[in-house]
């Protein structure tokens, strides 16, 4: 099954879209705040489009066909099973980015912000660390 993953994810990097290959021209070699991104990465069995392994943290792009139902199901489905990795994902929708290509910039900044004043140590003294969320189930606010 890995394999099967591997191949698809190594045929989307072949068949970009037009945004993702934007993302990519601006988040390639280290260019912002000295992040190495890959892109088409497999997590848990689910290809996200950009991943950041030092911070944990995907980027996923979101096209028209994200706006279906059905899709959308999936979609919250995949992102909580990433997450229960300790792994944050950023969506952008295609739309947001090419009004303003410096969202990117902007949520990824507030991504790490929000990891760097909610992680605690864990209650139980093994390593690791533990997320807390701010303002309920969902929410979260980011210290100024």
């Amino acid at each position: 099954m890995k394999m099967i993953k591997r191949e698809f994810a190594r045929q989307l990097r072949q068949d970009q879209t037009p945004t993702e290959e934007k993302v990519r021209q601006l988040l390639r070699n280290k260019q912002f705040m000295g992040l190495k991104f890959r892109r088409q990465h497999v997590i848990e069995g689910f290809v996200v489009d950009f991943y950041c392994h030092d911070q944990k943290l995907a980027i996923e792009l979101d096209g028209r066909i994200h706006n279906k139902k059905t899709r959308k199901e999936y979609d919250e489905l995949r992102q909580a099973e990433i997450e229960s990795k300790s792994i944050k994902i950023i969506r952008i929708r295609n739309e947001e980015f090419e009004k303003d290509e410096n969202i990117l910039f902007g949520r990824i900044e507030s991504a790490l912000k929000y990891k760097q004043y909610h992680i605690t140590p864990s209650p139980f003294g093994r390593g690791g660390a533990e997320v807390s969320l701010v303002g309920g189930e969902g929410r979260s606010q980011i210290p100024n």
